[in-house]
């Protein structure tokens, strides 16, 4: 026992000699620490928070070595790399943009005829938006509905207040006072009516400046019988003296229309280059169909013969013309027969179009059937039909109708 009693003495010396406190005095200086608390460590967080900026900075560093990269092999394949879908792409508004009237020039030829009368009122008073209707109308005389008094009468220009002189004076003297009641939304503000021959190109190219579209309606036969355009009549002594045997609206005036719309169309490209202006820089929408041609299908009046040929290979003729123009956005409506007795207001359906002609020794003739039989390869023996005022609004439409655009389809409401 004493040796042990000694042994502590010696250690017990030896820790006051050190400054060290005793294991009994440790016991009892030291501070009491709380159970569950843990002292801050500011040195840890201070490392972590400089560890994270490190592996962002790594992260910069590593995409813009990649997007190098990239241009570099961009570079070498001589072509773009498509955008990045979290990119916004600049096309993208321009291919869903959707056709529109607004602030547009339309032409419509043949303006004073059964349809083409009709399609200036539907065109007057559905599309508020265009900036003008150029109604062009082959002047034949003031006392026919050949004249002015058919488009007149379409467009509601006599739905105003009238005066008329008495019935025993010879004078012209009736007047139409614009009534904004009754005639508030006709838009008659918005149409020209032109005179023009249509076979006379310099004409022509005169009234298709700064026009955006041309519905072409004019025609060389009154449905299914050929115009006298050989004959002494005034109003037609041109086509007559021009080329007796050649002067077809059907043909020569679709090329004339053409050319002066690729023509107004190039000069107002070249004006738009030098003022610096594109579509898409304005932020205009798209525009309308350039040409809507409007024939008739194969056997909507049968084949009949006239003085220049087979009456459908003359329609076929205009059609093949308008693919001359590629620049020029087109549509060909093939119309039924023109029937009043069709309701109105119908659906109407496009079917696409066969090629029912075939040239033969330099001139277009209607294929017919196998076995050399007179029935030509289309008929099918189904009548497709419309009412006039629906024609009128399918080509109307089809100045907006993406799914027509550079197609050629046959136009009904009506089949039995």
């Amino acid at each position: 026992m004493k040796s042990s009693a000694s042994l502590l003495s010696v250690a017990a010396a030896a820790l006051v000699l050190c400054n060290l406190p005793t294991p009994t005095d440790a016991f009892i200086l030291a501070p009491p620490i709380p159970r569950f608390q843990q002292t801050p460590s500011y040195s840890s967080s201070t490392t972590s928070l400089s560890s994270s900026k490190e592996e962002a900075d790594k992260l910069r560093q590593k995409a813009a070595s990649l997007r190098e990269q990239a241009s570099l092999l961009e570079s070498s394949l001589n072509r773009p790399l498509p955008p990045s879908s979290s990119q916004p792409n600049d096309n993208d508004s321009n291919s869903q943009q959707r056709k529109s009237l607004k602030n547009k020039r339309i032409l419509i030829t043949g303006a004073n005829g059964r349809l083409g009368s009709m399609i200036t009122r539907h065109l007057l008073r559905s599309h508020p938006e265009l900036s003008e209707v150029i109604a062009a109308v082959h002047y034949i005389g003031s006392a026919t509905t050949r004249g002015y008094g058919r488009l007149s009468y379409e467009v509601g220009a006599e739905d105003g207040i009238g005066s008329i002189g008495p019935v025993w004076s010879e004078d012209r003297d009736a007047t139409f006072t614009f009534d904004r009641e009754t005639m508030g939304g006709y838009n008659l503000d918005k149409l020209r009516v032109v005179e023009v021959e249509l076979l006379n190109p310099t004409q022509v190219r005169t009234i298709t400046e700064n026009v955006d579209a041309i519905i072409y309606c004019a025609t060389d036969f009154e449905g299914n019988r050929p115009r006298a355009v050989a004959s002494l009549n005034a109003a037609l002594l041109f086509r007559a003296v021009a080329d007796p045997l050649k002067g077809r609206v059907e043909i020569e005036g679709v090329r004339n229309c053409l050319e002066g719309l690729k023509s107004a169309i190039t000069d107002r490209r070249y004006r738009d280059n030098l003022a610096g202006r594109t579509s898409s820089s304005t932020g205009s929408s798209k525009g309308p169909t350039q040409f809507v041609l409007i024939s008739c299908t194969p056997d909507a009046f049968g084949e009949f013969e006239t003085p220049f040929g087979e009456f459908n290979g003359l329609k076929r003729q205009s059609e093949y013309i308008v693919n001359e123009f590629p620049s020029i956005t087109h549509t060909v409506l093939q119309m039924g027969r023109y029937d009043e007795r069709v309701e109105e207001g119908l659906e109407i359906y496009h079917e696409e179009a066969l090629d029912d002609t075939e040239i033969v020794d330099g001139v277009v003739c209607a294929k017919k059937a196998e076995g050399g039989k007179e029935r030509s390869i289309w008929d099918d023996g189904v009548e497709r039909r419309i009412n006039r005022r629906d024609a009128a609004r399918a080509a109307v439409e089809a100045l907006l109708d993406d799914d027509l655009e550079n197609r050629k389809v046959q136009c009904y409401t009506y089949r039995r």
